[in-house]
């Protein structure tokens, strides 16, 4: 590897460095970087769309109840799994990484957790279908097609919302003796972790009346229109759910208008100021350090709102910043980039379902899996403590173990941190009593669990 630049090039906005990956970024790491914005590589594989996939399993649950258990537990391995599995294989051997790791920032940003059990097996189909058509186009497109996913809509409670003043919130209330008919659970987290932030501005009655707005807002696996509905894993609107009148978010009214209600609210949220400052926050966290500097983040969001959330755009001001090419190791890699970062260290094999899965899960950081909607943290004390480094120095260690001869651990060592590396750590290396122990102190270190 060349330089320092060429290291944050392959780290910090990469997926890590290997062995022919020092060269790419050449004298000029940051146009490097900006030859990858466009459309992003297709997940190799053949898989199912979430339409199937949703299909499937509530056409099973309305066949008998504990055939919807069966049909789950047969999509995680058929569909999920390998899916997965693609993906990482992707991040592993692409020559364009950072498309990769946009896509898996945004997918952070609006999570859809396996926690919600009926619509998990499709949750990479929405990363594929939502995020990754948008990943450098418009933020609120990439909004509206998050919130209108069938991932979304049933991990946040939107399929069974319905407005208390519909037809359907009435009849749920008289027969049912149901107080509520209403879920906030979408139109809170669209406010608080999606566009505003929790300190952007809005109130209670905000939530009340975006969630009011989406009201009607499910998919077709739950035949809200009727028996004779064929069953479907797209999105539908079910007016008998919808809240009637005029809605009032952030002080502005939204006439009546069915499902075009949320889309116009949704618009406006995506060119709020507050929204730019929040996503420009967490954009400048993940790639400058855990502490955004002020200036920066004031940049980015100009250029969000300036360029009416084009995501390319900001995508390019994030590469110019000067801060984020001082400092090469202000981040922590998570456990999921360290396991990829070590595979495109040794080369772009991909691995076996139990060499990727068993790992994660004893770190606690399976794709698709974070405990909240607040997805993953993106800070150092998320992911380092010293259980932590001692689980990634075991399966480290495991996997060097189990590799064929033939590494070069000090060629390794200058192919994946040499810019950075410090002589303590070429010391350790050259006096490690075999190649998989040196190879275990390389992905030990602080440079390369870092980026």
């Amino acid at each position: 590897m060349r330089d320092i630049a060429s290291f944050i090039a392959l780290n910090r906005f990469g997926m890590g460095a290997g062995p022919e990956d020092g060269a790419r970024p050449g004298d000029d790491p940051r146009g490097w970087l900006k030859a990858q914005i466009g459309p992003l590589a297709p997940v190799p594989g053949d898989f199912r769309s979430s339409e199937a996939i949703i299909a499937g399993i509530f056409a099973a649950r309305l066949e008998r109840p504990n055939r919807q258990a069966e049909a789950v537990r047969e999509a995680i391995r058929d569909d999920f799994r390998p899916a997965v599995q693609a993906r990482t294989a992707l991040a592993i051997a692409t020559a364009r990484p950072l498309p990769e790791r946009m896509a898996h920032f945004w997918s952070n940003h609006f999570t859809v957790s396996t926690t919600r059990r009926i619509t998990a097996p499709a949750i990479p189909a929405y990363e594929r279908e939502a995020i990754r058509p948008h990943v450098f186009g418009r933020f609120a497109d990439m909004l509206k097609a998050v919130t209108r996913h069938p991932c979304m809509l049933t991990y946040l409670d939107n399929i069974a919302s319905m407005g208390p003043d519909s037809p359907a919130g009435r009849n749920r209330r008289a027969n049912r003796g149901v107080e509520t008919t209403l879920n906030e659970n979408l139109a809170r987290e669209i406010l608080e972790l999606h566009t505003l932030g929790v300190d952007g501005g809005y109130g209670q009655a905000d939530v009340i009346q975006l969630a009011l707005a989406l009201t009607g807002w499910s998919h077709g696996g739950l035949r809200r229109g009727g028996e004779d509905d064929p069953v479907h894993g797209r999105f539908q609107f079910f007016r008998r759910q919808h809240q009637p009148g005029a809605k009032t978010v952030l002080g502005r009214r939204y006439d009546e208008a069915g499902a075009e209600e949320g889309l116009a609210i949704l618009d406006d949220l995506a060119r709020h100021p507050a929204t730019a400052r929040h996503l420009a926050t967490k954009l400048v966290r993940h790639f400058v350090a855990d502490d955004p500097p002020a200036a920066d983040v004031d940049h980015i969001a100009r250029v969000f709102q300036d360029s009416d959330g084009d995501l390319a755009e900001v995508t390019r001001a994030l590469i110019d910043l000067p801060s984020a090419w001082a400092e090469p190791l202000a981040k922590v890699k998570t456990h999921y980039e360290f396991i990829i970062a070590v595979h495109r260290a040794i080369g772009p094999d991909v691995p076996r379902a139990r060499n990727l899965f068993r790992p994660l899960r004893m770190m606690g950081n399976e794709p698709f899996t974070a405990p909240s909607p607040q997805g993953w943290g993106d800070r150092a004390g998320d992911w380092i403590s010293p259980e932590a480094l001692m689980l990634r120095l075991e399966w480290a260690q495991q996997y060097a173990a189990g590799l064929p001869g033939g590494y070069v651990p000090r060629a390794l060592l200058q192919a994946t941190i040499g810019p950075v590396a410090r002589p303590v750590t070429e010391t350790w290396l050259l006096r490690a009593p075999s190649g998989d122990q040196a190879l275990t102190l390389l992905f030990g270190s602080p440079e390369f669990q870092r980026r």
